[in-house]
């Protein structure tokens, strides 16, 4: 019985003709649709008013003051929120508001800035949400985050980090956050 793609040529005296019609009708085609140009259009329309919703949240956040984070010379030090870009996503760290509202005590012992702290694994595509959706109080520097990449990566992973990254800055300058790029031996 020969095959020519999805024609399938089966001689009038076979029994199986009524079954193998019945098979190819169910089983369709395998290979999905190519999206038009409508679609791609209205995809990136659809995108395009979600960056500008995010961006217009995080304009609530006040601009930021380079005086006190370009005082911070380590990242456990860092209160605002920070990122480090890894291979197939990045993970936020977000310092929670100290409830106590009081200076005794602050950043001893009994009240670490690390016990406050909260590692998020966030895909990059979901930043914009996942920065939306961290309290006012947790951005003391305004408007900037520090973004780094992770640490010893495989040589063979470090073309997509690299690609995370810019896709990172490139989402970040979007919703008009100012990117402090930090490296491993201390800021940039």
């Amino acid at each position: 019985m020969p095959h020519l793609g999805m024609l399938v040529i089966v001689p009038k005296s076979s029994p199986l003709c009524p079954a193998l019609l019945l098979a190819l009708a169910l089983s369709g085609c395998s290979r999905p649709a190519a999206p038009n140009l409508a679609e791609t259009k209205a995809l990136a329309a659809e995108q395009q008013q979600e960056t500008n919703l995010a961006r217009e949240q995080m304009e609530l956040i006040p601009p930021p003051s380079k005086t006190r984070y370009m005082a911070v010379k380590s990242l456990n030090l860092w209160e605002n929120p920070y990122l480090t870009v890894q291979g197939g996503m990045a993970t936020l760290h977000v310092v929670v508001a100290d409830a106590n509202k009081s200076d005794m005590g602050l950043g001893g012992m009994l009240r670490p800035i690390g016990a406050r702290r909260r590692d998020l694994n966030v895909r990059v595509a979901d930043l914009p949400t996942a920065l939306n959706s961290i309290p006012e109080s947790s951005w003391p520097y305004g408007r900037v985050i520090a973004v780094e990449e992770a640490h010893e990566i495989p040589v063979s992973a470090r073309p997509e980090v690299r690609r995370n990254m810019e896709t990172v800055i490139k989402t970040l300058n979007d919703l008009g956050v100012v990117v402090y790029e930090w490296t491993e031996n201390g800021r940039s």
